[in-house]
């Protein structure tokens, strides 16, 4: 790590819990990034960007069991922590918390008896295809918030719906956290950054990108006033049909904050789509506005709303 400031490793719940105080005794805005580890470009724009806007970064690298439905996609999960902590000391990191399972949950292997679940923004898309998800990205997230204080988050945009969750659990258990989500950071052809691309065979990858491709389609339709959800979804599956060895689980658009599929289109709307490409499953999406062109890969919900 030369020429860069080392970060400071933090084990256990205290110790983590004692350091942000300490930060913001001293003055300091926390500025929270939870991981799952296995960093890319996109983990570092949250860095970095928080690092710009808080006094002291704090990132959290937990690969959370109780968000996963499939015990061979746990075990899969990509992990590196040295190369983790070389790219966080150059992004700007100050305290880096690295729990072991126990820490989080005590009982473990034992499931824990408290958890919390969103209804509503929780219930489709991944949550249909992926039942507990949520509920354990819910109860990781509220435990993270509860050990950080008072702090600003900060979450990408490639899971939209993920931060639509945290919004909701962070306003209506009243906790002290302001949610920052930031634009999804993209390969030159579109392809979402992720850590599940390293496991892309080189053809599929080039077919992964038709996934940009579908949501670029479908958010063109939005910008030219097509307010009809069922054609908007059509023409994605149009597009992500013309590749073959791409499987679309679902390609919808919902509104924006309420993450439900309106009868007609008004005003900000995500486009989503999940697909498998050979083994790895993906997933992507876009922002637009009904009747307004906002670029080639749509806009973030920050600059849709500002």
């Amino acid at each position: 790590m030369s020429g860069t400031r080392p970060v400071r490793v933090v084990l256990s719940v205290n110790a983590f819990s004692v350091a942000l105080d300490e930060a913001r005794s001293a003055g300091a805005t926390v500025g929270l990034v939870p991981t799952m580890g296995a960093l890319h470009a996109g983990h570092r724009s949250l860095v970095e960007r928080a690092s710009t806007e808080c006094g002291c970064v704090a990132v959290t690298i937990f690969v959370n069991p109780l968000q996963f439905d499939d015990p061979s996609d746990l075990a899969a999960y990509p992990r590196d922590l040295e190369a983790d902590l070389e790219m966080l000391a150059g992004a700007g990191a100050h305290i880096v918390f690295v729990p072991e399972v126990s820490e989080i949950y005590p009982g473990h292997p034992y499931p824990p008896a408290t958890t919390v679940r969103v209804s509503g923004a929780s219930d489709d898309l991944e949550g249909r295809f992926r039942p507990g998800h949520f509920d354990g990205v819910a109860t990781v997230v509220t435990k993270l918030f509860a050990m950080a204080g008072r702090c600003r988050a900060y979450f990408g945009e490639k899971d939209f719906q993920q931060v639509a969750v945290v919004r909701m659990l962070a306003r209506d258990l009243c906790m002290p956290v302001e949610v920052v989500a930031c634009p999804t950071v993209r390969e030159p052809d579109g392809l979402a950054l992720s850590s599940r691309n390293v496991h892309l065979a080189p053809d599929d990858r080039r077919r992964a990108a038709v996934i940009n491709r579908a949501l670029t389609a479908g958010a063109a339709a939005v910008a030219r006033g097509e307010d009809r959800p069922a054609r908007v979804r059509e023409t994605m599956l149009r597009v992500l049909a013309t590749v073959p060895g791409v499987d679309p689980e679902y390609a919808e658009i919902v509104d924006a904050l309420s993450m439900s599929v309106p009868e007609r289109l008004t005003g900000e709307v995500r486009l989503l789509v999940a697909a498998r490409v050979g083994d790895v499953r993906l997933i992507d999406n876009v922002g637009a506005l009904v009747g307004v062109d906002v670029g080639p890969y749509a806009m973030s919900s920050k600059e849709i709303s500002a």
